[in-house]
């Protein structure tokens, strides 16, 4: 059997709030925490979460650092508002990424991930040489504290994101894979982008989702095993490049459908692996 830890994203700020139950509930011991709001990435909080965690032997995957500023998910006004791209928003949320990669220090977590925007496709323009020069500040100054920098993917085609992790010429680059993403994005199949980003992935998201089917609006979120995601071959496939990290599950809605979606996924993951030589 494959063995991999099977895990839940979780905000800092419910964490913050509520303690660790939700994950408990779960029986999961595996969280990739997510934290939008950098006023709390404090030291006390960071001893407070540190804490929750090993007393309930719970690990941290990595933090997921949001940044500040408006955020539209669409193609129409995405690549204007998401991550470093946007020129009027990449001095704070530089700022917002570093904090949390102290913050992250603090709780003893080994990666951040975020989104960085719709990086260009074009590697000729100015905008793409602004963006990976801005990339790498903050990576550089994660790589000072022994941290890596983890894309997630879905706004960027496989091969912009590869060429952009090699412009920067960093060896503390990442990728967290969100195979929903790329098909909901529209920017290529998960399966294939595996093969693709090869030892560069240090995180997965068990999402499932749908194409767009219009040039506006994303494609849909479905719950596991009803979008276009091939998990089984997705696995198969993290095996032969010798994943060794953690599957964590996100479902982007809320309330009791979620837990139920959420249980669902873990128990088609445990399934798949069954069935798969361990490495």
């Amino acid at each position: 059997m494959y063995k991999l830890d099977i895990g839940v994203i979780i905000s800092l700020e419910k964490v913050l709030e509520n303690g660790v139950q939700e994950i408990k509930d779960l029986s999961l011991n595996v969280c990739q925490l997510n934290g939008w709001q950098s006023e709390n990435f404090t030291e006390e909080n960071a001893r407070e979460v540190k804490g929750m965690m090993e007393d309930n032997n719970i690990k941290i995957s990595s933090l997921w650092v949001g940044w500040p500023g408006p955020a539209i998910w669409d193609f129409i006004d995405g690549p204007s508002t998401l991550g470093l791209v946007p020129k009027e928003f990449r001095f704070e949320r530089m700022k917002a990424l570093k904090k949390g990669a102290d913050f992250a220090k603090l709780l003893g977590v080994t990666d951040i991930t975020t989104h960085v925007g719709f990086i260009p496709e074009n590697p000729s323009t100015t905008e793409y040489m602004e963006t990976v020069m801005i990339i790498r500040d903050v990576a550089r100054y994660c790589k000072d504290l022994g941290l890596y920098f983890n894309f997630e993917t879905g706004q960027e085609t496989p091969i912009t994101l590869l060429r952009t992790i090699q412009d920067i010429g960093l060896d503390n680059l990442g990728i967290n894979l969100d195979p929903a993403n790329l098909l909901m994005y529209g920017r290529g199949n998960p399966q294939d982008a595996v093969d693709m980003y090869g030892d560069y992935i240090r995180g997965v998201h068990v999402k499932d989702g749908l194409y767009p089917t219009d040039g506006h609006r994303l494609g849909s979120e479905t719950p596991v095993g009803e979008g276009m995601v091939d998990f089984p071959v997705l696995i198969r496939k993290l095996r032969e490049h010798n994943y060794k990290g953690a599957l964590i599950i996100e479902r982007e809605i809320s309330g009791p459908r979620q837990r139920e979606d959420i249980l669902k996924a873990k128990e088609i993951l445990l399934d798949i692996l069954q069935g798969i030589p361990s490495l």
